[in-house]
């Protein structure tokens, strides 16, 4: 790999490749980096799930086609590295447990890489914070009203827009959460794209 490419460092990470032989799934490493030092949106989420492991492109699932209807943003678009970065808490599909859940995303893959992924690009000017393990890393524990909860740091919108929303992940485990919180819709997704397309013009 070419000196100072760091996308290149991450896709030949195989630091996990012990713990992922040990999951359900029994897996090896396939590390999704999806990032320029030209960004200007960050998508900072969770982890790949397993249809992304296979299509080595972020968000290639319907959580992905949710979030670009949130975002008011075309596969075109999203998927441009020169406008817009995705950045995991993990860069790799970190398996399922004997019950058929997701593990959550590996600490030491942010550990890692995080701080020299950010450093990368400093012409950011929107972040998106799609889960709870994203919004705790870039905001740090405790953000918003009433502790940490993802409902009351999603409900918090206000206190660190128009650079940073932080957001529930699009699953559709989250379908629930969607219909009993009518004001995500209504309130953070017009004023989310608007700021998507200010910043992208």
């Amino acid at each position: 790999m070419p000196p100072g490419d760091l996308a290149g460092e991450i896709s030949a990470c195989r630091l996990c490749a012990d713990r992922f032989a040990a999951t359900a799934t029994h897996h090896a490493p396939r590390p999704v980096p999806w990032f320029r030092p030209g960004a200007r949106v960050l998508i900072a989420g969770q982890a790949p799930g397993k249809r992304v492991h296979a299509s080595g492109r972020p968000f290639t699932d319907p959580s992905g086609d949710r979030l670009r209807d949130w975002l008011g943003m075309s596969e075109e678009v999203f998927y441009d590295l020169s406008r817009v970065a995705v950045v995991p808490m993990a860069f790799c599909f970190p398996g399922y447990n004997a019950k058929g859940a997701d593990l959550p995303p590996p600490k030491i893959c942010s550990a890692t890489w995080h701080d020299r992924v950010m450093a990368e690009m400093p012409g950011l000017r929107l972040k998106v914070l799609v889960g709870a393990a994203s919004i705790n890393w870039h905001l740090g524990p405790g953000h918003g009203k009433n502790g940490g909860r993802m409902t009351e740091r999603v409900a918090a919108w206000r206190e660190t827009a128009p650079e940073v929303f932080p957001l529930p992940h699009p699953s559709w485990r989250n379908n629930a959460w969607l219909r009993a919180n009518p004001w995500f819709a209504e309130e953070v997704l017009p004023a989310l794209r608007a700021r998507v397309k200010e910043v992208l013009e």
